[in-house]
């Protein structure tokens, strides 16, 4: 029988993360992926920039160290108001594939956790495994873990063990897109007369390359530059008014043509999100190409495989942490994460988004990622309500998560 110090289930951003560590902290790790590459949020979804979060954040050095090796093949920059979350998602899939080689992490991609039996000490596993160069599906049994861990985003291990879970409320989902083929100068230069809002659009050169970002929202309580412009394109009929409900747009790091949208934001999702979200991406593309700078000649380059999930089921742990606990920044024996991100909760209603700035740093247990005996969840499906986990879910903060539990579990 197989043994190893430690199986994670998805290698998404929290579980490259505590993959890494655990694995550079010398316990045996195995790395369970169902994709045929690592990255999750940042690779399959597209979430890219990482939002920026506290600079006295601790358990950095996964998110250091894949900088570091993406600044070193073309695939991350710092951008102008100092954050270094802007990363290629094609270049980080590479780079995780180097850190785990480095760290010895054994990976299995296209594989799935499908049995699960506990012991008094520790999980007993089976995988399914496609072979794809023998066009066969292997099951690998009997593989023995002292300590389990579900970095899945939808607690998929906790459910199979039948773990307890908080209230189910959700949030709106993205299907993010990217654009390639455009005059980034030209818009930047379009884009930066007509919104003066710093707060809303931003660009800066950097290595030659012009980056850049700006937004829209349907919401009224934003003075929106760009609301002519959409209100335009809706009464052509060129995009629909639920395209409009939130338009946000980041240069792809490493590129000089390329931009990646944070939308559609999905607000009517009755039959296929899938669907419904490519049809809405074909819309809003035509829709940049007629009435945005430098987009004549632009096209789609690439559509996420995964939609961008902000919350979905949440385990019930050890502690359950809340927004009361961020709101006061309640201090903790143990802390995994420090942050001061706002609370943010997308509505799929007009002026009803909630972006709720912090007035302090507040911290994340690692109680709330105990779930029993030797199983743990970081990602999304952390043990905390609905708000609190509205301001945790961010790509730092997950990174913080799986690199703080795997520096937890090396020392019992």
């Amino acid at each position: 029988m197989s043994k190893y110090d430690i199986i994670i289930a998805g290698g998404g951003t929290a579980g490259c993360a505590c993959a890494y560590t655990a694995g550079k902290l010398g316990l045996n790790v195995l790395l369970v992926e169902k994709n045929s590459f690592l990255g999750g949020s940042i690779t399959s979804a597209l979430v890219i920039p990482a939002m920026q979060t506290s600079k006295n954040a601790i358990n950095t050095d996964f998110f250091n160290k894949l900088y570091s090796k993406l600044e070193a093949i073309g695939g991350a920059i710092t951008y102008c108001d100092g954050n270094k979350g802007w990363f290629n998602p094609e270049l980080t899939k590479i780079a995780l594939d180097e850190l785990m080689l480095e760290a010895n992490v054994k990976v299995l991609f296209d594989s799935n956790i499908e049995i699960i039996n506990n012991k008094l000490s520790s999980y007993i596993v089976a995988i399914q495994s496609d072979n794809i160069l023998k066009g066969e599906n292997i099951l690998l049994p009997s593989i023995e873990t002292k300590y389990l861990v579900d970095a899945t985003g939808d607690a998929k291990i906790c459910q199979k063990l039948n773990c307890e879970f908080l209230e189910n409320k959700l949030q709106p989902v993205n299907l993010r897109f990217v654009m390639s083929g455009i005059n980034v100068e030209e818009f930047s230069r379009w884009i930066m007369e007509l919104d003066e809002d710093r707060n809303v659009t931003t660009s800066c050169v950097i290595d030659g390359k012009t980056y850049l970002s700006t937004a829209y929202t349907w919401d009224a309580n934003v003075n929106w530059a760009l609301r002519p412009i959409f209100k335009e394109g809706i009464e052509a009929g060129v995009i629909t008014e639920e395209d409009s409900n939130y338009f946000q747009l980041f240069s792809v790091a490493g590129t000089s043509d390329s931009i990646a949208f944070n939308c559609p934001r999905l607000v009517n999702v009755a039959s296929n999100p899938y669907i419904e979200g490519r049809a809405s991406i074909l819309r809003l593309s035509n829709f940049c190409k007629k009435y945005l700078k430098g987009f004549g000649n632009a096209y789609i380059s690439s559509i996420a495989n995964s939609l961008g999930v902000r919350v979905s089921r949440r385990v019930k742990g050890k502690y359950v942490y809340t927004a009361e606990d961020l709101r006061l920044g309640k201090c903790f024996a143990n802390p995994v994460v420090i942050s001061n991100y706002p609370i943010d909760v997308h509505s799929d209603k007009k002026d009803s988004s909630t972006l709720e700035k912090v007035y302090q740093e507040y911290q994340l247990p690692i109680e709330s990622l105990m779930v029993k005996d030797n199983l743990f969840v970081i990602g999304r499906c952390i043990s905390a309500d609905f708000e609190a986990q509205a301001a945790l879910r961010i790509i730092p903060s997950c990174f913080s998560m799986g690199e703080g539990l795997a520096k937890y579990l090396a020392t019992k």
